[in-house]
């Protein structure tokens, strides 16, 4: 019964405000994860104006390019085997190369196949080269024959989401003196850098959160930074009790009620990807009140105190999880997370669907 809404006129508009942002840059729409949990076609159809789109793997990418999808698309973690470097140059990928290992996968690839980006670990401490080795990776890929063109330099911010984090200025440093004086484009903004960091404006921008309408900043909402939330998570009740003072709900018996207390019974809980994690100030939309949960989420099910509903609540009616109302960080907050783990955290059985 769990449906997820997708506005795609908000993914259009989210877009918009990227490139306000960073004029003079061309946009990478991040959409890996099932497009953060919006639908990876669908989500490329409607961004069909950025300038091209990343995704972290070979089968994401497949899915693009079989969809009709033909800007270009760049894989964020590169290929890991001959299969792989043969399906991404069929299918006129772009390659990140992070490690030694993808540079020898690239000596047997076809005259011109593919645009690379070099990715510079300038102190994510995760994937790619060290400064010091930029020169010889760089020259040992501009010598590929399959390598097309001049490389191209890549790298991600650790801590641009918090705007006191040291880090990023030291970053930011590294990948300069890395890079300065050489052929190529740059890349260095994600979402978080386009609103903290406007010195990481390079040649491409990569946002991921911000085109789907949440904040990846602490204390902050999509709308803040005029943006639009993309995703409307939806239920329903299945069902209505009247509970007596003194009775507990749900596993463990963990809430109990104060006072005679009427329970909508919404069908949604862990299974579909709301977070079994919220605190008690977590709360739902119905009628478009903020209504309170009551005891744990289930695998399948939630409780809300829908006593002070007038009229009462009756089975049928909807309930929103999150939305434009009701925004994801919010209930990310609630939960101890992130908006991207609950957008992402979606699972098959929540029917997704564009509007």
């Amino acid at each position: 019964m769990a449906s997820a809404t997708i506005d795609t006129s908000a993914l259009r508009h989210n877009l918009r405000q990227v490139r306000a942002r960073a004029q003079g840059s061309r946009v990478m729409a991040v959409v890996k994860a099932n497009a953060y949990g919006h639908g990876l076609v669908p989500v490329a159809r409607a961004l069909a104006r950025a300038d091209a789109f990343a995704v972290a793997r070979v089968e994401e990418g497949l899915a693009l390019r079989r969809a009709g999808i033909e800007q270009p698309i760049v894989l964020l973690e590169g290929v890991f085997d001959a299969e792989q470097r043969e399906a991404a140059a069929a299918f006129r990928f772009d390659l990140v190369v992070h490690t030694a290992e993808q540079i020898e996968l690239l000596r047997a690839a076809a005259p011109a196949s593919f645009k690379v980006w070099l990715k510079i670990d300038t102190g994510m401490n995760r994937l790619g080269f060290d400064p010091a080795d930029v020169v010889a990776a760089r020259a040992a890929l501009a010598a590929l024959a399959g390598v097309r063109g001049p490389v191209h330099s890549f790298t991600h911010l650790a801590g641009a989401d918090e705007p006191a984090h040291g880090a990023t200025a030291a970053q930011l440093a590294c990948f300069d003196a890395a890079t300065r004086g050489l052929p190529g484009e740059r890349s260095l903004a994600n979402s978080a850098a386009l609103l903290n960091v406007p010195t990481a404006l390079a040649d491409w921008v990569r946002p991921g959160l911000l085109l789907y309408g949440a904040s990846p900043l602490r204390g902050a909402v999509g709308a803040d930074h005029g943006l639009r939330p993309a995703m409307t998570l939806r239920s329903q009740v299945i069902a209505v009790k009247r509970i007596a003072p003194g009775a507990r709900v749900g596993y463990g018996g963990a809430w109990v009620a104060s006072r005679p207390t009427t329970l909508a019974i919404a069908a949604i809980g862990y299974g579909d990807g709301y977070p079994r994690s919220v605190s008690g100030d977590a709360a739902v939309l119905l009628r478009g009140r903020r209504l309170p949960l009551a005891g744990r989420v289930s695998m399948d099910m939630l409780a809300i105190d829908a006593t002070d509903l007038d009229p009462a609540v009756r089975v049928g009616e909807s309930v929103v999880l999150w939305g434009p109302e009701l925004p994801v960080e919010t209930v990310a907050a609630a939960a101890g997370a992130i908006p991207y783990e609950l957008l992402c955290g979606i699972s098959q059985r929540v029917a997704v669907e564009g509007r």
